[in-house]
């Protein structure tokens, strides 16, 4: 059997924790970090997704963007989330186990808005509008207000942009370091 392995970044280790978030900005805040903290850290691209438990608010999963340090186009920052999730949760779709919630701190592009759906989230909170992502150079996909309708259709609520301005200062200081766009 083939086995797929992916190593986090060990800097993340200490976000791993039991923390119960409260509001709906400190949950945005931890997305918004983990996207400037992997610019820091310089391990992939200037994006970071958390899931939470939208009852408790506790965190379940996290994830920051390793496109560039894994060589690994799907790799975007809600994807690692997601797939921490379903590990953590041991179920394919998210929200048969307890409802829940991302964050991201840049909206979706489409192949993880398209995630969001088979995930089993119920709840889409983005910071940075994909225009931010699109005027420093990424290719955000094809997204059409008909896709976020979609979302909608199936019980998905979206939320956003979400302290924008935080989070498209992190995008601005990725371009600005004349880091890799792809």
């Amino acid at each position: 059997m083939l086995t797929i392995e992916i190593t986090l970044p060990s800097w993340l280790d200490k976000y791993f924790t039991n923390t119960t978030f409260s509001t709906p900005e400190e949950k945005m805040e931890l997305a918004i970090t983990l996207a400037r903290e992997n610019l820091v850290q310089d391990t992939g691209g200037p994006f970071g997704a958390a899931i939470f438990d939208a009852r408790t608010g506790q965190l379940i999963s996290l994830g920051v963007n390793l496109v560039t340090s894994t060589n690994c186009s799907p790799l975007h920052a809600e994807i690692v989330a997601f797939l921490l999730a379903h590990k953590k949760l041991g179920h394919f779709h998210l929200n048969k186990i307890t409802s829940v919630e991302l964050y991201s701190s840049s909206e979706p592009c489409a192949m993880c808005l398209g995630a969001c759906l088979w995930a089993g989230i119920d709840k889409v909170v983005f910071g940075a509008p994909a225009s931010m992502a699109r005027e420093i150079g990424f290719d955000e996909g094809p997204i059409f207000p008909q896709s976020w309708e979609y979302l909608k259709n199936k019980g998905i609520e979206v939320q956003g942009p979400f302290l924008a301005e935080q989070a498209g200062a992190v995008l601005k200081t990725y371009k600005q370091a004349q880091k890799i766009i792809y």
